[in-house]
Order: structure tokens, then sequence, then C-alpha cells
């Protein structure tokens, strides 16, 4: 996902994009003026990746690309942050969601306005202080690769066993 920006003089801070919350979800934001991604599985497992490189002021793309690992639901990933197409950050996330993050939560640009999805901020301060002009999801080629799906008795076992 990129999202361009615009810094202010003296920095930003806060929610470029964000989807689930507190109990599961994802979120790319500024911290310290640096970018950071935080993967939430569930409350029980938190992922961050922060970036070493604080974003100065001016129009800026930040981007997060995240490499999943393959071969089945719930399985982890490589993340690299860039700014402005040059890397400036690496991480893991162990584990994801396998199937839906909330049916109440939101998805959220230039803040987080329901619960967090981590603790570096809360709802008041995931405002963005500087401007998000746009946000972009790309769904790499690898993503046509099916064997994430499951088949209706499957997803009607896992719903019956979330009851």
């Amino acid at each position: 996902m990129t999202a361009e920006i615009e810094v202010p003089d003296g920095g930003a801070e806060g929610v470029l994009i964000s989807q689930g919350g507190e109990f599961a979800g994802w979120s790319l934001y500024l911290k310290g003026g640096k970018p950071h991604y935080a993967y939430n599985t569930f409350g029980i497992h938190r992922f961050t990746v922060g970036a070493d490189t604080v974003v100065p002021p001016g129009t800026h793309q930040v981007r997060m690309e995240f490499a999943y690992d393959g071969g089945g639901l719930g399985k982890g990933g490589s993340v690299t942050l860039f700014v402005d197409g040059a890397e400036v950050g690496a991480g893991r996330v162990e584990v994801t969601v396998p199937m839906a993050f909330s049916a109440d939560e939101t998805a959220d640009i230039g803040s987080d306005t329901a619960s967090p999805v981590t603790d570096d901020y809360t709802p008041e301060s995931s405002v963005f202080t500087g401007k998000v002009t746009w946000v972009q999801l790309d769904i790499d080629e690898a993503a046509e690769d099916l064997d994430h799906l499951i088949s209706p008795e499957e997803r009607l076992r896992i719903a019956m066993a979330r009851q």
C-alpha cells in the first residue's frame, strides 16, 4: 500500500491508513516522524516494523509491502517500508489473521477512529497531523494464487467453531 502525504514544517505524526482495531487489524502510521507498520493478530500477537528515517517536510510517498509466506491461511510474511521508493525499514509478521478482522471495526484514512490497532497511539492521537493526499492498495500477482480459498463446508466449520 502506498500513501502520498504532505508533511508540514516541524514534522508529522499519526495514521495514514488503518483497518480493524484492538482485537485484529493493521495500521500504517508515522511515529516520531518515522513510518511504522503494526499488525495485530486477535490482540494476542502484535508485530511492529519501524523505519530508521524521519519523513522530512514536503510531499512524499510512504509505502509498505507485505510478502506473504503462502501455503495456506494464517501464515506470516515479510514487511518492507519505503519512503519515496527508498527502503527505510524491514521486519516480520509471524502470524496473520486467517479470515476476517472484525464485523464492527473500521477502515480509516488519516486516523484510527474506533479501537486502536496498536498501543503506539490512541484514537485521539491517531489523527494525522499532515495531509493524506491519497492512498492506493495494490495486490501483487502472487495474490492470484488461490491456495487461500476454502470450501463452503470448511468455512461453515470455522464459523461454527467461533460460536
